[in-house]
């Protein structure tokens, strides 16, 4: 298989990729457009909490990891697994209310899945976000076909960039994970798919295509209308 590669800003070049069967897609900041609202939330509770915070440090230092790995890395503190989730049920409740008024997917997204299923390929969810989180980006978005496989950082799985959530999506597909390509917003999710062995997309929507780089990523755009245009999918 040939893939088209989209320099985020640029014109299509082509990389050789291999046989493909499955596709998985981070959510947030990769199918939905959901991270403006995850910083504004952090805000709001660091506020609540009376916590005084570097939110680009504290997004580059949490963004990828499940809701208990983010708390232990804010309180700088371990908490048992029930306290933990308590504070990240909290945050995430206030960003469900900043984002529903707002909601928006990564342009095109939508429409890539429905032309990747055309093509028989399988779609899978492996995020960090709970499920929770998870169930309201999906409500919010009305595919039509649910993912065929969805794991979330809820489930018992550490978060990225241990490649375990991804490794699970292609458990649930039953597709090896050679034979899958991941779509990422974020380098620990990036670096997530080079540890399951997997090929990679970046989204640039929150960092450049630089700051995306591996030897396993094999195309960097800035959103789905972009990989559309440039005929990711049939090449």
């Amino acid at each position: 298989m040939q893939a088209a590669t989209t320099n985020a800003a640029t014109s299509p070049m082509s990389k050789r990729a291999g046989a493909v069967s499955g596709l998985i897609f981070d959510m947030d900041g990769t199918m939905i457009n959901s991270m403006p609202s995850h910083a504004l939330s952090w805000v709001e509770f660091t506020r609540r909490h009376g916590i005084q915070i570097d939110l680009p440090d504290l997004m580059r230092r949490t963004t990828g990891r499940n809701g208990a790995e983010c708390m232990r890395e804010l309180f700088q503190r371990d908490f048992s697994e029930e306290e933990a989730w308590n504070y990240v049920a909290i945050k995430e409740q206030i960003y469900r209310d900043l984002f529903a008024p707002v909601f928006a997917e990564v342009p095109g997204f939508k429409q890539f899945a429905a032309l990747a299923r055309q093509r028989g390929l399988k779609v899978g969810v492996g995020s960090a976000g709970d499920r929770h989180n998870i169930a309201f980006a999906l409500d919010h978005l009305q595919l039509p076909q649910p993912p065929d496989a969805t794991v979330g950082g809820d489930e018992g799985l550490p978060g990225k960039p241990q490649p375990a959530i991804f490794l699970e999506v292609a458990r649930r597909m039953a597709t090896r994970a050679s034979d899958c390509i991941v779509f990422e917003d974020a380098p620990l999710g990036i670096e997530a798919a080079r540890r399951a062995g997997m090929r990679a997309v970046a989204i640039c929507t929150g960092h450049s295509a630089d700051e995306l780089a591996g030897p396993h990523v094999i195309a960097a755009a800035n959103n789905y209308l972009e990989l559309i245009e440039s005929d990711f999918l049939e090449t």
